[in-house]
């Protein structure tokens, strides 16, 4: 990629890319009656990685499923704030159309189609692109040298790490400008965590792929991401540049496991602690 050029004299610094996915002060709630995301905010710039950690329930795959358009099949909706993309607001349109402008999402679990090969897969995952569903294939093939591989293969035989490249495959297929990943890790042995997200770096510095990753494995997603954030029960809590937010104390000793004393105070008096001090 061509390196930025140097700004000049007194000139400043660089202005920060634009915004392709911006979620304004959003509250999601489900059944009409469960709050889950408390007035929630992000920005996702264009042509970056971003990573949205946070522990189980803390509201990280309703935020992509709020962003994708996919909250009515589970009872969800936005009851207030805002989303747009693009500069369009799509906060009320429906996830086809979405996906249609540039949005694809790698849902956690993988959720691959068990009885189809892997070739038929990835072109279902292009059905919004048809018409250039081959030119597509052999990009994806190129990032994913096994899939091209086991093109002929059964989905349902594939390994772990086998099923979730192709789902992040399929979900290229679309063509999209944004690519969200729910928990890309599940489930899959460090090597293969390494390799996924070494993939998705390669996208995003060979193609300019924004991509919006959530995440547990907070020390694998900050280390190819840009920007971070961290959510718990429903809210930002703390967001920051990627390499900051490794080099924070309090992400280094309840996300990345180092640092601090915890092994003498318990979680919850250092949890407490934490949030005087950092974050209320």
């Amino acid at each position: 990629m061509t390196a930025a050029p140097e700004a000049a004299p007194g000139a400043g610094p660089p202005a920060a890319a634009p915004s392709l996915l911006s979620i304004n002060n959003i509250e999601v709630i489900y059944d009409e009656v469960i709050l889950v995301l408390r007035g929630l905010s992000l920005e996702v710039p264009k042509g970056q990685i971003v990573a949205l950690l946070g522990s189980n329930g803390a509201g990280k795959s309703t935020t992509l499923k709020a962003a994708s358009g996919l909250l009515p099949s589970e009872q969800g909706e936005v009851t207030s704030g805002s989303i747009s993309f693009a500069g369009e607001d799509i906060t009320k349109m429906d996830a086809p159309e979405r996906v249609k402008r540039g949005l694809s999402l790698c849902m956690e679990g993988r959720h691959v189609f068990p009885h189809l090969t892997v070739s038929d897969n990835l072109l279902a995952g292009g059905y919004t692109k048809a018409k250039e569903a081959g030119e597509t294939l052999d990009f994806v093939y190129e990032f994913f040298p096994k899939l091209a591989d086991m093109r002929a293969r059964t989905a349902g035989f594939l390994s772990g790490g086998e099923q979730q490249m192709l789902a992040i495959g399929r979900a290229l297929m679309s063509q999209p400008t944004l690519l969200m990943l729910d928990e890309p890790s599940l489930g899959l042995a460090p090597l293969l965590v390494e390799e996924i997200f070494a993939t998705i770096a390669k996208l995003n510095a060979d193609t300019g792929l924004t991509v919006l990753v959530i995440e547990q494995n907070a020390r694998t997603a900050l280390s190819v991401a840009h920007h971070g954030y961290i959510m718990e029960q429903g809210r930002i809590m703390l967001e920051d540049e990627a390499d900051a937010l490794a080099d924070n104390p309090d992400v280094k000793e309840f996300y990345l496991g180092v640092g601090g004393d915890a092994g003498k105070r318990s979680y919850r008096d250092v949890k407490h602690y934490r949030r005087r001090k950092r974050w209320l």
